[in-house]
């Protein structure tokens, strides 16, 4: 393991790859911006470091010499780690991208890329996903726990969650004021370029409606979802 962090740092960076001229590459951006950055090489030890010492967010390769990079993903998740990870690797193809979002990624990147836009990636994450700070989004009696990715009612009591559906959840009680057009969501919780006229949303609506009340999601007709106003009791 390759460590290179300035502990004064607020935020920390966690880089698992395993080609060595990426990872210096990566390293030197993102220090150069500001970050402290720890490099790991291969899956296991980026896994021991990010046990031994969350990060706050960790970009992740997928073609590793020993845990392929979903394993990881799908096994930080498991644990219950919620920091922003970001996907770095060749594998550019659709279904590989759905597989790596389904598997709990934030966003997903190929190579070769430009570092002016993996910054980009990065410091909009962090902007955006303050799930380290707390356990849990609560909206009403919505409770969704940060950790487990499971929802509870005072109705309908604990639910599990797809990954998707986590996801578009999670979406809406971050920014519960905001209208989220279906174009916002599907680049947020699809992350890639699907049909603007697709109805993925609205399909993943309703599977949350079902789960957890339909009253919890408004829709505002021709401009997408929104979260609804608690009910006072």
């Amino acid at each position: 393991m390759s460590v290179s962090a300035d502990r004064t740092s607020p935020t920390r960076i966690l880089v698992i790859e395993d080609n060595q001229r990426i990872a210096h590459f990566v390293r030197k951006g993102l220090t150069t911006a500001g970050y402290a950055v720890d490099v790991c090489r291969d899956g296991a030890s980026g896994l021991r470091a990010l046990r031994a010492v969350p990060p706050q967010l960790v970009v992740l390769d997928l073609g590793l010499p020993d845990l392929d990079g979903m394993e990881v993903l799908a096994t930080v998740r498991s644990e219950g780690h919620a920091m922003p990870i970001v996907v770095l690797t060749a594998r550019g193809e659709i279904p590989d991208r759905v597989a790596g979002f389904e598997s709990g990624a934030d966003d997903y990147m190929t190579k070769p890329f430009a570092f002016a836009e993996l910054l980009a990636r990065v410091r909009a994450r962090l902007r955006e996903e303050p799930r380290g700070e707390r356990d849990e989004l609560v909206n009403g009696g919505l409770r969704l726990n940060l950790r487990t990715r499971r929802v509870r009612t005072p109705d309908l009591g604990e639910r599990e969650l797809s990954n998707r559906e986590y996801a578009l959840l999670e979406r809406l009680m971050l920014h519960p004021d905001e209208t989220h057009s279906r174009e916002d969501l599907l680049r947020a919780v699809w992350g890639i370029d699907f049909d603007p006229q697709s109805n993925v949303v609205d399909v993943y609506v309703r599977y949350l409606r079902l789960k957890i009340g339909a009253h919890h999601i408004e829709t505002v007709r021709g401009d997408g979802y929104r979260m609804a106003e608690p009910i006072s009791v």
